[in-house]
């Protein structure tokens, strides 16, 4: 790489750095909670593809620790514990993980479908049980002293979305573990046999997956101060989470972000025109059908670079010198 070309990148990214961290000042209250929002999702979209990209577990569960750091936060913060925000953090986060290896030891012996009803199965389990049980308030939901800094939260939801990033891709990418996890999505028996405990890194790939969730649930806690069962425990939480990793790039180390930011603000742009309608849901159909059809490593694949088409070399029976001239 020459000097100059060194010199432009280095200048892109510190132009990008900038308009990032000041966004409070130069976006207004409406793109700053957008901004917000892309935040959360990116990292929580890079939190489920450690386990569904990295992994190859698909999970359809991932809304109950997202639930769980939201409730760590909204019972702590409650007037008669008055716990500071900062110290329910390391609760919530404690317990995802606790939560993720005692389920995940079981769990992941299964593989593909099996797995993934599993999850669903306890998502749906867990959204019962805090409909009914007295600390969470039922259905009527629990209300969170507010804090009105809408610039506390946009950094809150940045600095984490940040270290979600660096964490996942110094783990994934840059680590002995990283490539056991990639073994055994591969072939895990093969992993086995030469000495991975595939088992132990399976539930530490899931607990990973897990705790970061967990951190997000509890900002977005305190930031909407109010929650309820469906408002951090729904379906429709892991369901935005699978989407966004499967359109920007499963297995990518920042493509599920980048799907997550595309998705996110399309949302919000189609609600305000549109409304808070079904319809969305078919664009959202129509487009996850278009990348699988046409984009199988995600829109990543785009971009000059980074691996492309990988998926469909796998699943096309090509042959070797056909191959090789791709």
């Amino acid at each position: 790489m020459s000097r100059a070309s060194l010199a432009a990148r280095v200048l892109v990214l510190a132009v990008v750095a900038v308009l990032v961290l000041t966004v409070p000042g130069w976006a207004g209250d409406y793109w700053t909670r957008i901004l917000t929002g892309v935040c959360m999702w990116a990292g929580l979209a890079l939190a489920w593809n450690v386990l569904g990209g990295y992994a190859g577990y698909i999970s359809f569960g991932h809304a109950v620790f997202f639930g769980i750091g939201a409730y760590a936060t909204a019972v702590l913060m409650q007037p008669g514990r008055h716990w500071n925000f900062f110290l329910t953090l390391p609760v919530g986060v404690a317990a995802a993980a606790l939560l993720a290896a005692v389920v995940g030891w079981p769990t992941l012996k299964l593989r593909g479908a099996y797995f993934a009803i599993a999850t669903w199965a306890l998502a749906e389990a867990i959204l019962q049980l805090a409909t009914v049980v007295g600390f969470t308030n039922g259905s009527s939901g629990l209300v969170i002293p507010s804090f009105a800094s809408s610039s506390f939260f946009y950094y809150a939801m940045l600095v984490a979305a940040v270290l979600t990033f660096l964490t996942t891709y110094t783990l994934l990418e840059r680590s002995r573990w990283g490539y056991q996890v990639k073994a055994l999505r591969d072939d895990e028996a093969t992993a086995r046999s030469v000495g991975i405990d595939t088992t132990r890194v399976k539930i530490q790939a899931f607990v990973l997956s897990a705790v970061i969730p967990a951190v997000f649930g509890a900002i977005d806690a305190y930031w909407i101060t109010f929650i309820n069962p469906q408002s951090v425990l729904a379906a429709d939480i892991t369901d935005q989470m699978v989407v966004m990793a499967l359109i920007g790039g499963l297995g990518h180390s920042w493509g599920p972000a980048l799907g997550a930011a595309l998705l996110f603000v399309v949302n919000r742009q189609f609600v305000a025109e549109f409304g808070d309608t079904t319809s969305y849901i078919a664009v959202v159909g129509a487009l996850v059908a278009l990348v699988v059809l046409f984009l199988p490593d995600g829109l990543v694949s785009l971009i000059p670079g980074v691996r492309r088409l990988g998926l469909v070399r796998r699943l096309l029976p090509l042959s070797r010198p056909e191959a090789e001239r791709r």
